[in-house]
């Protein structure tokens, strides 16, 4: 059965008053208000390593390895979830409910071999599969305009830098050229991660199939297509299909329900691993928050939120927003945000809603959540370093509708700088995450110590909150909807530190 947001906000809130009728009882009408010092207590790394261990078992059960939305790995995850907060003990402190919604799967592999040396490679999502052997042919410019590609392409593989423009664009113009495929060499020295063609079809024409290799590998190939004839074999192994998932949004009973603090994360990974870190962590965190939770009194109701098809363009936390009625937009006082909170080669990042670091400012209330958690780190002898604001994660849909946000993050593909090592440790001159949208991004490369410190500082936001919001501006009620900004419909995703999958 599909619910809309509108039906899942009412069916809690319908549970919630149920519950909470005069001469009910339930265990939180007995227990202590809610401290933050009493709730991060109660967290522990082994509680953490028993739900990470949990995610790895689902990827391991799924064909792919994955827990990619709507596959085996992320319904076991989606039920995990769920059955957590329907079953005894917590089914007496929450309501929960899953929202339906369905959205076009892609997920590929690719293989290049030039000269039957094997060169890493990535796929790009939306890329037809292919089985290809013909010659590189080298496009000189970057291959964003028609002229940029010689008469030479006909017939081959057309090899060409990334830069300037999107990676979809360059497909179909390599095809209108002639070309039977497209390698995208880096523009950057080091290791490649994911990207995409940005939408299954593009205004100006087909994709072509497609790969990204290294810039290392791009400049041998332009080398030796220099030097002469250089056979290229490309293949793409791709599937492109519509998925049914499921959100899981759990609520408590308690708590003022006008006046409702929500924090999520997302429970999908990308195709080419788990996704422990991404975002397997922040899953975990506002999970074990929400367990622990359930032994206080809270005096504002506390919604969690776990979003699916993220990695797809933050499909779900979109969907849930958009349908849901203003009137019950404006009883959300605030969103709190955990996307990677636990990676190897950590910065404690937090997202810079004051825009004195990015120039970019969230709705009022938006600084007042930086600030809190400035203000926590320091409180415990941990720096910290701000992140961009840019809603390019399940953040985004609740600026575009006005309601203040925040929350924290460990880095994915940024580079690591010396300074920054000087102060988190850690390696210069690595990915924060060198498992980043791979396979490698397992049960056993988190960093333990950044996971648990994350982790209790969720719960110290959580315990603020759910006291009180007095912190937070109160915002005037709206009649009307806002548009979505276009960054939350593209095929983008956490830009913040070069956290996304990239369209150019």
């Amino acid at each position: 059965m599909q619910f809309s947001s509108s039906l899942v906000f009412s069916l809690l809130a319908l549970a919630a008053a149920a519950l909470a009728l005069p001469g009910s009882s339930h265990p939180e009408e007995k227990a202590e208000l809610v401290q933050s010092n009493k709730l991060r207590r109660a967290l522990t790394r082994s509680s953490l390593l028993k739900h990470a261990a949990k995610l790895q078992e689902f990827a391991n059960a799924d064909p792919d390895g994955n827990r990619a939305f709507g596959g085996v790995g992320h319904k076991l995850t989606v039920d995990y979830l769920y059955d957590t907060f329907a079953s005894a003990p917590l089914n007496k402190y929450y309501t929960v409910q899953k929202q339906e919604f369905v959205h076009e799967y892609a997920y590929g592999t690719s293989e290049v071999v030039a000269e039957g040396k094997a060169m890493e490679s990535v796929y790009f999502t939306y890329s037809p599969a292919a089985n290809l052997t013909a010659e590189a042919a080298a496009v000189g410019a970057l291959g964003c305009v028609e002229s940029d590609y010689p008469a030479e392409v006909k017939g081959r593989i057309a090899l060409v830098s990334r830069g300037e423009c999107q990676f979809g664009l360059k497909s179909v113009l390599a095809g209108k050229a002639g070309a039977t495929g497209i390698i995208i060499y880096n523009n950057a020295p080091g290791t490649i991660s994911g990207g995409t063609f940005g939408a299954p079809v593009r205004p100006e024409g087909p994709y072509v199939p497609g790969a990204m290799i290294t810039q290392e590998d791009g400049q041998a190939l332009l080398a030796d297509v220099a030097a002469g004839p250089v056979l290229v074999e490309l293949v793409v192994d791709s599937v492109l299909e519509n998925r049914t998932t499921h959100n899981v949004i759990a609520q408590t009973i308690a708590g003022d329900q006008n006046n409702v603090v929500a924090t999520g994360g997302h429970t999908d990974s990308v195709g080419n691993g788990p996704g422990i870190n991404d975002d397997g962590s922040g899953t975990i965190g506002i999970l074990e928050t929400a367990i622990q939770l359930a032994k206080f009194r809270v005096n504002n109701a506390v919604r969690f939120c776990f979003w699916s098809a993220e990695e797809f363009g933050l499909v779900g936390s979109e969907h849930y927003v958009a349908n849901l009625p203003v009137a019950e937009q404006n009883k959300v006082a605030l969103y709190l945000n955990f996307d990677m909170i636990a990676s190897p080669n950590y910065v404690y990042f937090i997202y810079d809603g004051d825009g004195s670091a990015f120039n970019t400012t969230g709705p009022a209330g938006s600084a007042q959540i930086e600030h809190l958690f400035e203000d926590y780190f320091d409180s415990v002898g941990e720096p910290t370093a701000p992140t961009a604001f840019d809603g390019r994660s399940d953040y985004g849909p609740f600026l575009d509708v006005g309601i203040p946000a925040g929350g924290l993050f460990t880095g994915a593909e940024g580079i690591k700088t010396a300074a920054e090592a000087a102060i988190w440790g850690g390696t210069a001159g690595e990915w924060y995450d060198k498992n980043y949208h791979g396979a490698g991004d397992t049960f056993k490369n988190i960093d333990l110590g950044a996971f648990i410190t994350n982790t209790k500082a969720i719960a110290h936001s959580i315990a603020t909150y759910a006291t009180s919001t007095k912190t937070i501006p109160k915002r005037a009620p709206k009649v009307v909807k806002r548009e979505f900004s276009e960054r939350a419909r593209e095929h983008h995703h956490h830009s913040h530190c070069g956290h996304e999958d990239a369209l150019l």
